[in-house]
């Protein structure tokens, strides 16, 4: 009881922060700043949907170690990542979307690299260590960067690796277009 009374103080006080910084535009900003990483994570995906922005602050709250917090933007890209399937069926488009109930790329890339959670700042771990009485609980810190780093490129090249596969398979099937 003692742990979850922390831990939810913890979660109101981060999720705060995050609401202030979404209000202050500094959501936007660091938005932006990520944009050259979201390009080469989703090349096919436009940098200005609404899928690209809830992304944005899904990483950022990841990077941040507020993976509770960043649920609920994740949930919405999901959600947006579907839209913009649903949006080149509709118009025939140049990239090839994913059949209905099937996930697109980006779709398949933002669960790897969200699951995989690189976290500069592991709040989670730190508070149940502080709660237990480690006398050094931020120690963590850098084997979890360090962790997070490696599982996260790890999933990055596998999704290249399965998306390059995924066009070389459709180009051997239908020809070149």
């Amino acid at each position: 009881v003692t742990l979850s009374i922390t831990m939810v103080g913890i979660v109101a006080f981060w999720n705060g922060i995050l609401e202030i910084g979404s209000r202050a535009g500094l959501v936007e900003q660091l938005s932006g700043k990520m944009r050259p990483i979201l390009k080469f994570l989703f090349p096919d995906l436009p940098t200005d949907c609404e899928a690209a922005r809830q992304i944005s602050v899904n990483f950022i709250a990841n990077i941040l170690g507020l993976g509770w917090a960043a649920t609920p933007a994740g949930l919405k890209a999901m959600k947006e990542l579907e839209k913009v399937e649903e949006m080149r069926r509709k118009e025939k488009s140049t990239v090839r979307a994913a059949p209905k109930g099937t996930a697109s790329n980006e779709m398949c890339t933002f669960l790897v690299v969200n699951i995989s959670s690189l976290q500069l700042i592991p709040i989670n771990m730190i508070a149940y260590r502080s709660q237990y009485g480690s006398a050094h609980p931020l120690a963590v810190a850098g084997p979890a960067f360090l962790a997070t780093c490696v599982s996260t490129l790890a999933g990055v090249a596998v999704c290249r690796v399965m998306c390059r596969r995924k066009q070389y398979k459709s180009i051997k099937k239908d020809g070149w277009k």
